[in-house]
């Protein structure tokens, strides 16, 4: 027996030199590159964008659970909820918010989110304030003025409260105001497919497409005038601006914002299907339906697959592509179209 203790007691002492001599940061050192391996692995995963979804699909399977019908509006509704649902439900979750790996490193998708956010947002705010009510001095619907600020918090909130559990709120508020809308029972929960709603609608995407073709056209550099005045002879600006600059993107953040394009014009892809539906009288009656056919697919070629490991940012002319002057072009000349679809709607 004393052997046996004595065998335990050296085996123990020979353990604990082991130890003593580095083992133990040894482990640590392998538990670290273990997890750091892993965090890539699922990084590569979840940066991989969702894919598009059939928006009329989507709203009859979500008519069909409630037990309702499709009635107008209801298409584009469970268009923004399938939306924000995405956002908080595809690989990876929510990840623009995450302070740990590899969340904390994919900054691609979360630009992706913020383009896909940015659409959500709008949208809501247009619910609010024209989709749903008949005229001006008409109530807000109870539940969109709950949905619409919801959308509105803080996208990058990771605790107290959490930016997830916010737009939750927002989606729960959306699904509430969807059963109304398709129950007879509640007609105070109204969609007014309406030409002047739509241009409203409309006139949001116009400028955030501008925006975003100028930002992604100034990855190569891009010299500028001042048109802040531009025609009109007596009007003044709170500061003289510069005649001429040259705006250039910084390297860094030229991806960032090829990625929120991408996030913008997938989203905007669901939504324009969704509108077709809902808005096909009013479309068909200003003979608009093949405009708003076109900006459908000049967004849907800007969800391509992109085959670079990396955004390339080549000159204009120059050896290499570049990937933000190609979707600038796309988004260019879907703003375009928005503008002449504009001018229709508003014809008699």
């Amino acid at each position: 027996m004393s052997k046996l203790q004595d065998f335990i007691r050296h085996r123990k002492e020979d353990f604990q030199d082991y130890l003593g001599g580095g083992a133990l940061s040894r482990i640590i050192g392998v538990v670290i590159v273990v997890y750091l391996l892993i965090a890539l692995v699922m990084g590569m995963i979840w940066s991989q964008e969702p894919e598009l979804f059939d928006v009329n699909a989507n709203a009859a399977s979500m008519a069909q659970q409630s037990n309702r019908s499709v009635v107008t509006g209801y298409t584009t509704t469970a268009t923004l909820i399938r939306l924000s649902e995405t956002l908080l439900e595809k690989p990876g979750g929510y990840m623009t918010n995450d302070i740990l790996p590899p969340g904390i490193w994919l900054d691609n998708i979360t630009s992706w989110e913020f383009g896909v956010l940015v659409q959500i947002r709008d949208l809501a705010r247009v619910y609010r304030k024209d989709l749903s009510r008949s005229q001006s001095q008409s109530t807000e619907d109870r539940h969109l003025t709950i949905a619409e600020p919801q959308f509105h918090f803080d996208n990058n909130s990771w605790a107290i409260p959490a930016t997830e559990s916010e737009y939750r709120r927002g989606i729960d508020a959306m699904h509430s105001y969807l059963d109304r809308l398709s129950d007879p029972a509640q007609p105070d929960a109204q969609f007014y497919a309406r030409a002047d709603n739509l241009r409203s609608w409309l006139s949001e995407v116009e400028n955030r497409l501008g925006s975003l073709s100028r930002r992604l056209s100034e990855s190569v550099g891009r010299p500028q005038m001042d048109l802040g005045l531009a025609n009109e002879s007596q009007a003044t600006q709170s500061t003289s601006g510069e005649g001429f600059q040259e705006r250039k993107t910084p390297w860094l953040e030229i991806d960032n914002v090829f990625y929120e394009a991408r996030g913008t014009t997938w989203a905007l892809v669901h939504i324009l299907r969704a509108v077709e539906k809902d808005f096909a009288k009013v479309l068909s009656d200003k003979n608009a339906l093949v405009s708003l056919r076109q900006i459908t697919l000049e967004l849907e070629a800007t969800q391509a697959s992109v085959w670079s490991p990396m955004v390339l940012n080549g000159g204009g002319f120059g050896f290499l592509a570049n990937h933000s002057l190609t979707m600038a072009s796309y988004i260019s000349r879907a703003s375009a179209a928005i503008i002449d679809l504009r001018d229709l709607l508003e014809q008699g």
